[in-house]
């Protein structure tokens, strides 16, 4: 939940907003981030909200019918600021779904796992191919913060590309 709560709060940070505003920036940011899965909006914010972090207010545009707006509270501000600092800091082992192939590796004929390896290093330089072109619209649309983001994978595929041509080299 502690990255869910950075999310939430880090958004209102930006602005007040409504409910489908958030989802929709979620969904956008989400797309980004293998790690995070979020089904609903309404529970974690009204989590969010017992816990004194954010506020919700009853608003109505023209004929629209009425919707809720979501802000930041002093205390969600304070706990949003904690939060980032403590993230820089927090490190998991990140977890690549090969891992637990390469353990195995012994067990597999060479030729075929070398096929595998080369079939995994396609895909890799496909999604790279697909996180440079998001990349250079990021850019373009001045969204140096998804920019950042789209880097950071950009360069964690082509670090793992690097290392499962070097395997294959050995096999």
């Amino acid at each position: 939940m502690i990255e869910h709560e950075l999310l939430f709060l880090g958004l209102l940070k930006e602005s007040p907003k409504h409910g489908y505003d958030i989802k929709t920036e979620i969904k956008d940011i989400l797309s980004l981030f293998a790690g995070l899965d979020l089904k609903s909006i309404y529970y974690p914010l009204g989590v969010l909200e017992k816990k004194g972090l954010v506020e919700k207010h009853s608003a109505r545009e023209g004929r629209r019918p009425q919707r809720f707006v979501y802000t930041l509270t002093k205390k969600g501000k304070a706990r949003f600021n904690e939060l980032l600092a403590k993230s820089f800091l927090e490190l998991k082992r990140p977890q690549f779904s090969l891992d637990l192939s390469l353990y195995f590796l012994n067990y597999i004929d060479p030729r075929t796992a070398h096929r595998r390896l080369l079939g995994r290093i396609f895909i890799l330089n496909k999604l790279a191919r697909s996180l440079r072109q998001m990349l250079a619209e990021k850019k373009k649309k001045n969204s140096p913060a998804l920019a950042r983001i789209l880097e950071h994978n950009l360069q964690m595929l082509e670090a793992e590309a690097q290392f499962l041509l070097a395997l294959t080299k050995s096999l």
